[in-house]
């Protein structure tokens, strides 16, 4: 992997989103922001886990690592905080963020496993956040009729997930390594993000008056299970993660750095690690 570079993303974010700000979607804005929820204390455990992690590491290793490290938080770090300031909004507007609650629950427990535990937990749910992102950015159309502002922030930020999505998994073949541990921490995520993400939907769906509308039960299973639905899409890609061959660098795909060249007006390059 090249250098990571942290970049400043240039939008407003002073004004609140509109009430259904994905494409006058209900369900979409739902699910963008439940996954909006979980990010600033879920980045923070990542950035923490992999600080953590690569202090175990021989001098030599860690020296090698570092930059990437460096890139890394830094991403995240800038990541958290747009998401925070988003968040504050939909808090406003009378949401309620039960997935950050069971975060803050979780984390009680998961900070006292050994470092190399928690990156794999990173590692896994980086992978979730890479195909995830990278499902986006080749669909972009979800976010057809959303002010440019949100674009620029949801498809940003899925570039620097494409973009850094090795570095957590490199980090614990380094520190571990071991196949069976990658297995098993990936299915634990699997059905705690899962979990996770609907029940957080459902909440946002209920406040938001939209649970028992039609329209928005006709979206879900258009943008989850359709002909291009995340789910159908990504399913191949996430079983990848249990080969005992597979590397996040073998879901290269063509183009997945194209938003951040097409539109270098929606950010400011701070450094480069």
């Amino acid at each position: 992997m090249s250098d990571l570079t942290t970049r400043q993303l240039l939008i407003d974010l002073s004004q609140p989103p509109g009430r259904h700000w994905c494409a006058n979607d209900a369900f979409l804005t739902a699910w963008f922001n439940a996954l909006s929820m979980s990010f600033p204390l879920g980045e923070q455990f990542f950035i923490d886990s992999l600080l953590a992690a690569v202090k175990e590491l021989p001098q030599a290793e860690q020296h090698e690592l570092q930059p990437l490290i460096r890139g890394f938080v830094a991403q995240e770090a800038t990541h958290r905080h747009v998401h925070k300031r988003f968040n504050d909004h939909l808090l406003a507007a009378g949401l309620s963020n039960g997935w950050e609650r069971r975060i803050v629950r979780r984390l009680r427990l998961v900070n006292k496993l050994a470092p190399k535990h928690r990156v794999a937990i990173t590692a896994a749910y980086e992978h979730f956040t890479a195909v995830l992102s990278a499902y986006l950015l080749r669909h972009p159309q979800q976010l057809a009729g959303t002010e440019e502002r949100l674009q620029h922030l949801w498809l940003w930020h899925a570039s620097e997930e494409v973009e850094h999505k090795s570095v957590a998994f490199d980090l614990f073949q380094h520190i571990d390594g071991r196949l069976a541990v990658r297995r098993r921490w990936m299915a634990r995520v699997t059905l705690i993000f899962f979990l996770d993400a609907v029940l957080q939907t459902l909440s946002n769906l209920r406040r938001d008056g939209s649970l028992y509308q039609l329209s928005t039960w006709r979206s879900a299973w258009r943008f989850l299970l359709g002909p291009s639905g995340v789910l159908r899409e990504s399913y191949p890609l996430w079983k990848d993660y249990f080969r005992a061959d597979f590397h996040p660098n073998q879901h290269s795909e063509a183009g997945q750095d194209a938003w951040l060249q097409e539109h270098p007006q929606a950010y400011r390059a701070v450094r480069a690690s």
